[in-house]
């Protein structure tokens, strides 16, 4: 089921939470709604899932236009960070529970819900818990009983607000790959809400990058960490430094140092943003330099903090984990991939 969302605003007491959103998902997407808290992320989620009305704009569910419909119309699964199970009920019945409410003239047999409550209880990997109640599982069992159950209405589309939010680390990078695997075998059309760039990376087919109401950046996961169009991109998605940098003729200088960097950008001042991982060591007259303030192990590199010759800023460089270096040691390097806006 395609989705698109045309020119959608939205205000809570005349704080505006979304300014003009347009946005289209294609059929069988997965696609990750990343932004800070304040962005409009969850806000244009539940906009398309018919729990918060637009101000202006519309959505469309293929052809048809949803901006009028109710929850129960649209058909969508909804996967809270709560995971909002029912404590008095038990597994399969929390997954039945949308197929047992729906009027007498849809509502299939008790055979056939318990029949396919279990399927999905098997799909997610939860065979034989279907006794158990929601406080006998664990987070992450937890979570999958509300997977199982948005599933079980047979949804045209898949919604998840934060939905490993609330999950220790190791539990979260285990459920990102089953995510994934259960979008490959269900092909569902599935918007999920995150703050985590790393879960939006690794899951999702593209990305909508937001920021204060509006789309920053829509892209892969390649082109959005790639290929940054904003200083507030570059920033947000993976790790990076910056240094005040001048341009000049063509060339990018700090703190009156050549870089070495060719920018054919208009002089004057701008900001050079870098990652850690992509710089080479230099000596000579051209790069940036600066002391080591300190050093840390991150996996499999050094991390070093370096204070800027000239600046007020302080950068991070990675060199491999057996490279240990001595703080207040002098180091030059030049970013081989970085951008100045």
């Amino acid at each position: 089921m395609e989705i698109r969302v045309d020119n959608v605003a939205k205000a809570f007491e005349r704080f505006p939470a979304l300014h003009d959103v347009s946005l289209n998902i294609a059929s069988g997407e997965l696609v990750a709604l990343l932004g800070p808290s304040g962005s409009g992320k969850t806000t244009l989620l539940r906009v398309m899932a018919g729990l918060e009305t637009p101000d202006t704009g519309r959505v469309f569910f293929g052809d048809v236009d949803a901006s009028g419909l109710s929850v129960q119309e649209r058909h969508v699964g909804f996967v809270f960070q709560s995971y909002a199970l029912f404590r008095n009920m038990r597994v399969v019945d929390n997954v039945a529970f949308g197929l047992r409410v729906r009027p007498r003239a849809t509502r299939p047999t008790k055979a056939e819900i318990r029949r396919r409550a279990l399927e999905l209880l098997d799909l997610v990997q939860l065979s034989g818990l279907d006794k158990r109640y929601p406080q006998q599982l664990s987070g992450g069992q937890r979570q999958r009983v509300a997977l199982a159950r948005a599933l079980a209405i047979e949804p045209r589309v898949l919604l998840l607000d934060e939905p490993f939010g609330a999950l220790d680390a190791r539990v979260r990078k285990e459920l990102r790959k089953w995510l994934r695997e259960i979008h490959d075998r269900t092909g569902h059309t599935t918007v999920f809400v995150t703050h985590d760039q790393e879960e939006a990376l690794e899951l999702a087919d593209r990305l909508v990058v937001m920021n204060k109401g509006r789309i920053e950046q829509i892209g892969t996961p390649d082109d959005v960490y790639d290929h940054p169009n904003s200083a507030f991109v570059y920033g947000f998605i993976g790790e990076s430094s910056t240094v005040p940098a001048e341009r000049k003729g063509g060339e990018l200088f700090v703190a009156g140092r050549a870089t070495g960097l060719r920018d054919d950008g208009p002089d004057g001042p701008a900001e050079l943003y870098f990652r850690p991982h992509h710089v080479e060591f230099v000596i000579g007259e051209t790069g940036l330099s600066g002391p080591i303030v300190s050093q840390r192990r991150v996996g499999g590199v050094r991390r070093l903090e370096l204070a800027i010759d000239g600046t007020d800023r302080k950068v991070e460089i990675d060199l491999t984990s057996d490279q240990p270096l001595t703080p207040g040691t002098k180091l030059g390097f030049r970013p081989g991939r970085w951008r100045a806006y």
